[in-house]
């Protein structure tokens, strides 16, 4: 009986440590989600699963990184959105003629589903936050339709790193 007892201690005891290691990564490291919107297509297909990093405050963002975060858009400000970083702190964006241009420069978009079909007028970056923009320019509520068109990094929750799930869609964007 005390072995039993013994081994059910030691079962419990495991399990509870692999559950707390699980909510830690969960919590703190990285986490896997689901894609729930089409803006992001054809990078990001609807039910597409990635994973996101979450060492945010260890993470520095580039331009065209994909981040998720709590999006400054009334109603919906708890929930996860994935979008491409367009512009970073102090960058000038613009859209005109069909093309995007981040410091007065055309950027090749070589991931969008189509030419935008917009205008938007020249906005500087703030300190601390971030212009974003889905793949899918035409169908994504994104920084150039926002109130308040940037997102401060303190609502990032980390950077996509992985499509894992379909299988045949699999693709890693780090390092």
């Amino acid at each position: 009986m005390k072995n039993w007892k013994r081994h059910a201690r030691e079962w419990l005891t495991s399990l509870l440590i692999a559950f707390a290691i699980f909510f830690t990564v969960n919590t703190y490291v990285a986490q896997a989600m689901k894609v729930k919107t089409g803006s992001m297509i054809p990078t990001l297909e609807i039910s597409d699963r990635i994973f996101v990093e979450k060492l945010v405050s260890l993470t520095e963002f580039h331009f065209q990184d994909i981040i998720v975060f709590h999006p400054p858009v009334p109603g919906h400000e708890k929930e996860a959105w994935v979008k491409r970083v367009i512009g970073l702190p102090g960058d000038t964006i613009e859209i005109r003629d069909r093309k995007l241009y981040r410091n007065g420069e055309a950027v090749d978009e070589p991931y969008i589903r189509e030419e935008m079909r917009y205008s938007m007028a020249p906005v500087v970056v703030p300190e601390d936050h971030y212009f974003v923009l889905g793949d899918n320019r035409n169908d994504s509520l994104d920084s150039h339709l926002w109130d308040q068109p940037f997102v401060h990094k303190d609502r990032v929750i980390g950077k996509a790193m992985a499509t894992f799930y379909p299988f045949s869609r699999a693709n890693i964007w780090w390092p």
